[in-house]
């Protein structure tokens, strides 16, 4: 076994480990390994929100010139398409597209239509809310973590390569512990959030704060079968949509802004046999709160170690995700005719 740190990220620590050093995983997990000249990646999320089938071809629509971009020649190298349906019923569409470097997604926004398209006032008055998110976070504010070295989601697709099983996982304080900026930073939250003026009534600019969390869990359950599935699908699911629902509607009290469970969709917007959720926290510390304490989530992860034991640890089912801990230069936010509790705007709401 091997630290999640990659090596060249390794510093002497200043901020405890949340394990002791004898401490032995109990199952095996392993994260992405990225070349040591990625230094800053970027990851953005561009969303459609409708409500009534009226509106669906419009939001379909642009959905499908952003896909067709991304196969630019600076396009990202990785892509996924998803849907959910948020708090006050809105219908979503999602793009999240990866880039190994800050500079080419510039270039792909700079050099498409997509700028002209997006700022077109017409984007206001089209029925449907639109909304950019755009995270580039440097490699030591970045973690990740796979449930098997095979087959890798989200910023992982742009790894060189998986690691050996790792030693700092399957505890809570884990995802801390895989932070190379953790080693020496405390990361506490900062700032406030507030609008950046636009100068349309229609189109809101969020300031972003120091050291917002922002976490992608994902579950991909197409290579399950039989017995398995039926426990995921009948047992496990349930809970963990449960949990979604918690923080999407109610998660502002203990400190996350905004939770969306999406569903990956196809070319045709079918659904496939894959989940993730997406969710904003004010602070590391907030989401490490939940995750080990609240009955939430501890009713989701016994469902999992249920789930674990009948099958006597030989799961098909994956497990992956990505954290970031962003600086307030790592990350903006617009949001264009979205209602109030669309994503980041819920933090000012």
């Amino acid at each position: 076994m091997e630290s999640a740190i990659p090596e060249h990220l390794r510093c002497p620590r200043s901020q405890a480990r949340r394990a002791p050093d004898d401490y032995v995983p109990p199952v095996p997990a392993w994260v992405a390994r990225f070349d040591a000249s990625v230094s800053r990646v970027a990851i953005a999320c561009f969303g459609v929100q409708y409500r009534g089938s009226a509106r669906a071809g419009v939001a379909s629509a642009a959905i499908r010139r952003l896909v067709d971009a991304c196969a630019a020649a600076e396009g990202p190298q990785h892509h996924d398409v998803a849907h959910h349906v948020d708090e006050a019923g809105y219908e979503t569409l999602v793009l999240i597209a990866y880039w190994r470097d800050v500079p080419a997604y510039q270039r792909w926004w700079a050099e498409s239509d997509l700028a002209i398209w997006w700022t077109s006032p017409e984007r206001e008055r089209e029925g449907v809310g639109y909304f950019r998110e755009i995270f580039t976070p440097r490699a030591p504010h970045l973690e990740t973590l796979f449930s098997s070295p095979d087959r890798f989601e989200g910023v992982g697709m742009l790894a060189a390569s998986p690691s050996d099983q790792i030693y700092e996982h399957g505890y809570w304080g884990g995802a801390r512990d895989r932070l190379p900026l953790a080693q020496t930073d405390g990361l506490a939250p900062g700032g406030v959030i507030g609008r950046v003026p636009t100068g349309s009534a229609g189109r809101i600019v969020l300031r972003p704060p120091q050291h917002l969390a922002v976490i992608r869990s994902g579950q991909d359950w197409s290579d399950t079968e039989g017995r398995e599935r039926e426990i995921y699908l009948g047992d496990v699911e349930p809970v963990l949509n449960e949990g979604m629902t918690f923080l999407r509607d109610h998660g502002r009290a203990i400190g996350c802004f905004a939770n969306r469970y999406m569903r990956h969709v196809d070319g045709q917007g079918l659904p496939q046999r894959k989940s993730f959720g997406l969710s904003f926290w004010r602070s590391l510390a907030h989401l490490e709160i939940w995750a080990g304490s609240h009955p939430t989530h501890v009713a989701i992860f016994g469902s999992f170690m249920r789930m674990v034991k009948a099958s006597e640890g030989q799961l098909r089912l994956r497990l992956y995700h990505e954290v970031m801990v962003l600086a307030e230069d790592e990350q903006s936010y617009e949001y264009v005719n979205c209602h109030p509790m669309t994503g980041m705007l819920r933090a000012i709401g």
